[in-house]
């Protein structure tokens, strides 16, 4: 049975986490917390976060279950922008740069390796 977990309005521009989040796609759980704890970006530690909080929820969902015995895997992670904070910066002779300081939303699904390959059998 899968979990997810989603954090939402993360100061971060979606560009920046997706970079970060396609290196743990796919990976099983223990291996992305590896990735993540030793990635310098900043995207890292929050993405961590939320994965660390999806494993709980199935940890919840499935308490009769080890967690050491679950070969859990990141089935799906994606990250959508989010609100958009628009700003202006002085510019020369009179002008007006635009800043745009962007968020997102991040959402992880964990999954149990072995519940998929004995519903395909």
């Amino acid at each position: 049975m899968e979990a997810r977990a989603i954090l939402r309005n993360v100061p971060t521009s979606p560009r920046k986490m997706r970079l970060v989040a396609d290196m743990i796609r796919g990976q099983k759980v223990s291996r992305a917390l590896a990735i993540l704890q030793y990635q310098p970006q900043g995207a890292a530690p929050v993405l961590k976060k939320v994965l660390m909080s999806a494993v709980a929820n199935w940890q919840q969902r499935n308490e009769d279950a080890k967690l050491e015995d679950a070969e859990l895997y990141v089935k799906t992670i994606f990250v959508d922008c989010g609100a958009m904070l628009k700003r202006l910066r002085p510019a020369p002779q009179g002008r007006a740069y635009r800043v745009r300081k962007r968020s997102n939303h991040i959402t992880i699904v964990v999954d149990d390796a072995a519940e998929v390959i004995q519903q395909e059998a």
